[in-house]
């Protein structure tokens, strides 16, 4: 495993789960520098200092991983001066996202929650429109060497997936990998959010959730991630056949991405 030596977490007023997911050293040897990879949560609230803060990490490009329906409902406030690409989905089926359909259908239960999220990892690998996004990130990887940021609605399901996808294209160790997954528990502070959280759920559904549905729903596990590699070698044998034969990450490609960002 790797030794931090850089603050991994970014406090922002208003935009959740801010963090670089670089700084990792790979099994070439190799290190993945700082400042290059960078994670959130969505920036619809995003408020003028975190505009202005955002925009000192001088950004290349935004992959905003949302549906369409969540980015015209939750509209994305940009970084001060932000010239660089926005890669976004054009898939769009009109509907809710799944997380909201369960919220509003299913038992509010730690067993429903962990299960909704054990089957929604396993989807998103073989989910047509994460393909496009997840394709199209790596192609922005090994095309420039400006720093890029990835987000999701709240920066920890979508994006921890693609975040780990690229920690094993770049040969992160396994425990790291899974390390920074992790750290959005920490992020989030589970524990003071978690009744807030409860309230909101009881507001929108009409239902109680308990503390342990409410941590299994808006936390992440190890046991998630593990879905989607488990569901990735089910199909395809390896991880590494995914990202060449699904996300294009053949050898060449991987070897931009490395230069671009090594220390």
């Amino acid at each position: 495993m790797t030794t931090v030596s850089i603050p991994r977490l970014h406090r922002f007023e208003a935009i959740d789960n801010v963090r670089d997911y670089g700084d990792y050293a790979t099994a070439a040897g190799a290190r993945i520098r700082p400042g290059r990879l960078i994670r959130s949560a969505n920036h619809a609230r995003a408020t003028e200092a975190d505009q202005a803060r955002m925009g000192e990490f001088g950004l290349g490009a935004i992959i905003d991983l949302r549906r369409p329906s969540e980015r015209r409902r939750q509209p994305s406030r940009r970084p001060v001066g932000f010239d660089g690409l926005v890669v976004k989905s054009d898939h769009d089926d009109g509907g809710d996202a799944p997380h909201m359909t369960f919220l509003r259908t299913s038992d509010l239960t730690e067993t429903s929650g962990r299960r909704f999220m054990l089957d929604t990892y396993a989807a998103m690998v073989r989910d047509p429109a994460h393909i496009d996004l997840f394709r199209r990130y790596f192609e922005v990887l090994a095309d420039q060497d400006r720093p890029v940021l990835i987000h999701c609605a709240a920066g920890k399901d979508r994006t921890g997936v693609l975040a780990a996808l690229t920690h094993h294209a770049l040969g992160v160790h396994r425990d790291d990998l899974f390390a920074d997954y992790m750290l959005t528990n920490e992020a989030v502070d589970l524990k003071r959010r978690a009744p807030e959280i409860a309230r909101k759920l009881r507001d929108m559904s009409g239902r109680r959730a308990s503390h342990a549905a409410v941590v299994a729903f808006i936390g992440v596990d190890e046991s998630f991630l593990d879905a989607a590699f488990t569901a990735i070698i089910g199909r395809h044998g390896t991880v590494d056949t995914y990202l060449e034969q699904v996300l294009g990450v053949d050898t060449a490609r991987r070897e931009r991405i490395m230069a671009n960002l090594s220390a």
